[in-house]
């Protein structure tokens, strides 16, 4: 979840956001930067800015803000020498390595470059094959989970569902994505080749055509965070009109996308309503207030969408965002919430806040989620083009339910198991999440998701893992899977 930037002592800016899967994401990478002014505007205390930009200074840094900001305070140790590490983001790791251990800080504090960020967050512009990339259990097969358009991939055919078999730099020296997976670490992500434009790979693929090999260059390409092909359309069910959105993440382009197709559910009457959110990471909180406010027609300007906590000696900065009915919004009835292990963040803010309200008659589908229920503020020092994102404030729904470390599936009403299905098209009526949501919002009874972190091992999705780095790049942190 992110926010606005807001202005900061001696070059250094800070800026409201939140989980991002990534961060998440993104795990989730979580994710997620720009958006709205954020209703609350933290005011860093000034401190000492080094006069370079060399590793130790950074470190300093670093350590000055995470005791100023970090939301769980107490678990910094005092005995980490910044002289061990050789970069800024392992000694961040070391420090917030207690945290990760209680599940609350899995690696969502993180160091990022500024201009990198920025032009993802604010356009989506990234550097790809554009394609969203998911291991089998075995970690031996790969598939595309997600093609987007404008990108190499879908131009040279590549489409969800396409397994890729073997990866090389040119069609003599493929390896296959078995040998890579038994060497193991990063060995696939980097077969695969850095995020820079003008990187050619050669993929042996095969898919409903049969098995060939191709070569495709990675190209600069902004990501549409609603697909132009599937990602806003109303599904005739047996005679009733339902609302389909897939957003893939929470970013400052999806605004307009999300208002044209709320306003097409509006004009058709849609009341019941699928917001596929499987593999979106998290992003900017405007974004996901924007799509709480899209499907509140029917909550009036007193009720809660969420709380924003930050540490008790921060709470000066803490916010409550109402709802507030757009022109295009719609009242719904009945809310499918189609989610999996890459959901993360702003996505289970958007899913928790509507809880409280719909009950039951809100469901999560699929698997159970990420479990991502704080947010980063990032504090810029521009000098350095660092950015560095600091778990800082917790996220509640009105009913000030906010502790789903482990995934939502243990909070929400309403759940219904469903795997990915990754033979058939995202939106299809028949793809198995997309029917299981149907079938939800049409009254039938299904088989709860388990609360504990993962749903039943019978769902293939449950079996898959999104593809991510070590070292994701922002795109990767917001789009889990991104390559």
């Amino acid at each position: 979840m992110k926010r606005q930037r807001f202005a900061y002592a001696l070059s250094v800016l800070a800026l409201l956001s939140g989980c991002g899967g990534g961060g998440g994401g993104s795990n989730g990478t979580s994710v997620i930067s720009s958006g709205p002014t954020p209703s609350a505007t933290p005011t860093p205390s000034p401190s000492p800015t080094p006069a370079s930009c060399s590793l130790r200074s950074r470190q300093d840094w670093a350590l000055a803000t995470l005791q100023e900001w970090y939301l769980f305070p107490e678990t910094l140790p005092t005995n980490v020498n910044p002289a061990s590490f050789s970069t800024v983001g392992d000694y961040i790791d070391a420090l917030t390595a207690t945290a990760r251990s209680q599940n609350r800080d899995r690696f969502f504090t993180y160091l990022a470059s500024i201009a990198d960020e920025n032009a993802f967050l604010n356009s989506g512009s990234s550097a790809g094959f554009g394609v969203r990339l998911t291991l089998d259990q075995s970690g031996t097969r790969l598939f595309v989970a997600e093609a987007f358009e404008g990108a190499p991939a879908l131009a040279a055919g590549i489409d969800r569902g396409t397994e890729i078999l073997a990866i090389g730099t040119t069609s003599s020296n493929l390896q296959t994505v078995a040998s890579l997976a038994a060497i193991g670490g990063n060995a696939i992500n980097d077969a695969l080749g850095p995020s820079t434009a003008g990187t050619t790979r050669f993929l042996q693929i095969r898919d409903s055509a049969g098995t060939r090999t191709i070569s495709v260059t990675k190209s600069d390409f902004s990501l549409t965070p609603v697909s132009s092909r599937y990602g806003a359309q109303i599904i005739n069910d047996g005679g009733r009109q339902v609302g389909y959105l897939n957003l893939r993440t929470f970013i400052s382009t999806a605004d307009p996308a999300l208002r044209t197709a709320f306003a097409n559910f509006r004009a058709q009457g849609i009341t019941n309503i699928i917001v596929d959110l499987r593999y979106n990471g998290g992003g900017l909180v405007s974004t996901a207030e924007l799509l709480g406010d899209l499907l509140g027609a029917n909550r009036t300007s007193s009720e809660v969408f969420s709380f924003t906590a930050f540490r008790p000696e921060k709470s000066s900065n803490n916010s409550t965002k109402f709802f507030s009915a757009q022109s295009q919004s719609i009242a719904p009835t009945r809310i499918a919430f189609i989610g999996t292990r890459g959901t993360a963040s702003a996505s289970e803010l958007t899913i928790n806040a509507f809880t409280p309200y719909l009950h039951s008659n809100s469901a999560l589908i699929g698997t159970n989620t990420f479990g991502k229920p704080v947010g980063q503020i990032a504090i810029d020092r521009a000098a350095c083009d660092d950015r560095l994102r600091v778990v800082a404030f917790a996220t509640q729904n009105a009913s000030r339910q906010g502790d789903y470390y482990n995934g939502l599936a243990g909070f929400v009403e309403a759940s219904c198991q469903a795997s990915d299905d990754l033979a058939r098209p995202l939106g299809d009526p028949m793809e198995a999440s997309t029917r299981q949501a149907l079938n939800f919002l049409a009254g039938q009874s299904c088989t709860a998701i388990a609360g504990s972190g993962q749903t039943s091992q019978s769902l293939s999705t449950a079996r898959r893992t999104l593809l991510t780095p070590d070292h994701p790049a922002p795109a990767q942190r917001e789009v889990p899977g991104f390559y």
